[in-house]
């Protein structure tokens, strides 16, 4: 399937946002995945991942997460220095700022005569954390968490009562959580956490654990797992394939 990508400019309640949409090139209406990055924004690993989706049959929006904190169209380097702004912009960013950048993207589809009505999210690192996030929304209908940063802490700023893990009655969809089991963001003790008190809440769910580390899906750097990579994208496309089309 061929692709084409855009770029738009979303207003958002703390500023402007720019969103990287990929999206089948024929004229044929196609659920929307809302893809949310690691910390450095949409970097070529995530741009080629959001472009595999795409060519899936599906509008794949690429926000930039930390869209208040960094001058338009910034993108972080996998090094010290990249790590340690994104992990400062992610300490400063108000969980409820996610939830309004949600709210812009939704509310944009729902204008496009590209989009079917059907939502999806996806997400990396901390943007699997987003991506859970996004599910809070009544329109998100499936969503594909890999390796989801501090679902088990308090670390994203937040009230009382705010925290993802406290909110999962506002989930309406299925979740897949797919992590690695050398994880060293997040360990068996906070895997088996969010295992738990999905069970409690008794959500819908599917469960992946591989023999892997944290971004084993990044196809740069010395963790990428493509044996592993390639049966998490198979497990999100078959999983959007029956709840999106």
């Amino acid at each position: 399937m061929i692709i084409k990508s855009e770029v738009v400019d979303l207003n958002t309640p703390t500023g402007v946002m720019r969103t990287y949409i990929h999206r089948p090139a024929h004229d044929k209406k196609a659920p929307a995945i809302l893809f949310y990055s690691e910390i450095f924004h949409q970097t070529g690993p995530i741009e080629r991942a959001a472009k595999l989706m795409a060519g899936q049959g599906y509008a794949v929006l690429v926000s930039e997460v930390f869209h208040e904190l960094n001058p338009v169209g910034t993108v972080l380097g996998y090094d010290d220095a990249g790590r340690d702004k994104g992990n400062a912009d992610k300490a400063a960013k108000d969980v409820q700022g996610y939830d309004a950048d949600n709210r812009a993207m939704i509310d944009y589809v729902k204008t496009q005569d590209w989009y079917d009505g059907n939502l999806g999210a996806m997400g990396f690192c901390i943007g699997g954390h987003l991506a859970f996030r996004a599910a809070l929304q009544p329109e998100v209908q499936a969503t594909a968490c890999f390796y989801a940063t501090d679902l088990h802490t308090n670390t994203i700023p937040n009230q009382p009562g705010q925290h993802s893990m406290e909110k999962l009655a506002d989930i309406q969809g299925e979740l897949m959580m797919l992590w690695g089991r050398q994880d060293n963001h997040v360990d068996t003790a906070g895997r088996m956490l969010v295992y738990q008190k999905l069970t409690d809440a008794d959500i819908t769910f599917s469960w992946h654990e591989f023999n892997a580390q944290h971004a084993f899906m990044r196809d740069e750097g010395d963790r990428y797992d493509p044996q592993a990579a390639m049966t998490g994208y198979q497990l999100a496309i078959q999983m959007f394939s029956n709840t999106l089309k």
